[in-house]
């Protein structure tokens, strides 16, 4: 307990009755003094040997200490001196500096230490924005969450360690305000869940390389859930070319079966969709299909015939008394390995 000042303590200090467990260092730490002042202000007292009870004088200063160009700040349960220095992002010596006699490993709790360095803006500077530091955030992390980069998060925060941020430490990120549009030839896209930039570039009949150059500074090897990027497109004609019909892709199609069932080859199919990925289509994909008029009926000496369920050639050239060769040379192009249903070829009489 402290007792007010009575007149036989000197001027400056305090009357302190001695409780269990004190000692002078713990005293000073406690009141912002020093052991060596306790002891001038206490003639004949021995440090040692402090007893229950004993009445000392604890010099104190008027008010809380001074702390020019810095803040004060109330030691708390728990705080290291390591800690505090991260915080308010200055060194473990600048505050030993401005603490004369504070020691590092007996901080006590309620007492009053000054933090030097300039307190930090209400707001952080143009170009960038506040953001609190949370659980498992690196200076990696949130430099691709927000399209910057290590380096510029650096930049904007001197003094802040990046290898220990702290849990509520104030940063501020440069921030570049996304366009309203993507520009000129390229669309929006919102990253989901497992997205790659490789499933986006044969989603949308582009490259890897094409995704990187519209959209500098986004790392593609760790896009985040939510985050926008520009894809890069080709909007398609609005009629296919003479010669080609418009096919809407559907689950299951490949440039095989789909040449097959148009009575197409795979190079034709190729050759009219300049760009398209044939092993990265995607349903819902708008293609050219070469086409060819029918005849109105098959040559002579032949006659037409549908594809049905179980067809093939060895079958159709038993059933009408030819073979797979005569079959073969009436339908150039056809592939008698993969007939479809509903596909109309030629039999030789």
């Amino acid at each position: 307990m402290v007792i007010p000042n009575q007149r036989q303590y000197p001027s400056g200090t305090v009357s302190y009755v001695i409780r269990s467990g004190d000692t002078l260092y713990s005293l000073a730490a406690r009141f912002n003094t020093t052991v060596q002042a306790i002891i001038a202000a206490n003639p004949g007292i021995d440090p040692n040997n402090l007893m229950i009870g004993q009445v000392i004088c604890i010099p104190q200063p008027v008010g809380p200490p001074t702390c020019p160009g810095g803040r004060l700040y109330t030691i708390q349960p728990g705080d290291t001196l390591f800690q505090i220095a991260r915080f308010f992002n200055v060194t473990v010596d600048a505050i030993l500096q401005a603490n004369p006699g504070l020691d590092p490993d007996n901080l006590v709790v309620g007492r009053i230490i000054c933090i030097p360095g300039v307190a930090p803006p209400t707001e952080c500077p143009a170009g960038t924005v506040p953001y609190i530091i949370r659980a498992g955030d690196t200076y990696y992390a949130l430099a691709i969450r927000f399209n910057t980069t290590v380096e510029a998060l650096i930049a904007a925060n001197p003094g802040v360690d990046p290898n220990a941020l702290v849990i509520g430490q104030r940063i501020c990120v440069p921030q570049v305000a996304p366009p309203t549009e993507c520009p000129a030839g390229t669309v929006p896209y919102i990253i989901r869940a497992g997205d790659t930039y490789f499933a986006i570039a044969a989603r949308f009949n582009t490259t890897v390389a094409a995704l990187i150059a519209a959209n500098p500074g986004v790392d593609p090897n760790a896009l985040m859930i939510g985050q926008r990027i520009c894809v890069p497109v080709t909007v398609p004609p609005a009629v296919c070319p003479a010669g080609t019909v418009p096919y809407i892709i559907r689950a299951g199609d490949t440039y095989f079966a789909i040449a097959a069932r148009f009575n197409t080859t795979v190079a034709a199919l190729i050759a009219v969709n300049p760009g398209v990925d044939p092993n990265n289509l995607f349903i819902g994909q708008r293609i050219c299909i070469p086409q060819a008029i029918p005849p109105v009926g098959c040559p002579p000496g032949t006659m037409p015939y549908i594809i049905r369920a179980g067809d093939t050639y060895f079958a159709i050239a038993a059933r009408f008394n030819t073979t797979v060769a005569a079959l073969i040379a009436a339908n150039p192009g056809v592939d008698p390995n993969a007939l479809m249903i509903g596909q109309r070829i030629c039999i030789p009489r």
